[in-house]
């Protein structure tokens, strides 16, 4: 809610060559993460859950600004 969730997958142009066992896919290090959903000041279009962006580790937007607490269940 509220924030993008900042993924640890490194942005693509395409799914080949991804990972089939749920892994972040990586890249160079630096890289541009990817957002999903959207944040609480997103156009509609861009508050589903399979809305994609990107941005770098620095950036300091106020859409990407937030947490979220998320848990891993047993």
């Amino acid at each position: 809610g509220n924030v993008n969730e900042w993924v640890e997958d490194c942005r693509h142009d395409s799914y080949n060559g991804a990972p089939s066992d749920g892994a972040a896919a990586t890249g160079p290090n630096p890289c541009v993460h990817v957002l999903r959903g959207g944040s609480w000041i997103s156009k509609p279009g861009g508050l589903r859950s399979a809305y994609r962006s990107i941005a770098n580790t620095d950036d300091r937007l106020i859409p990407v600004g937030g947490f979220r607490v998320a848990r891993t269940l047993p």
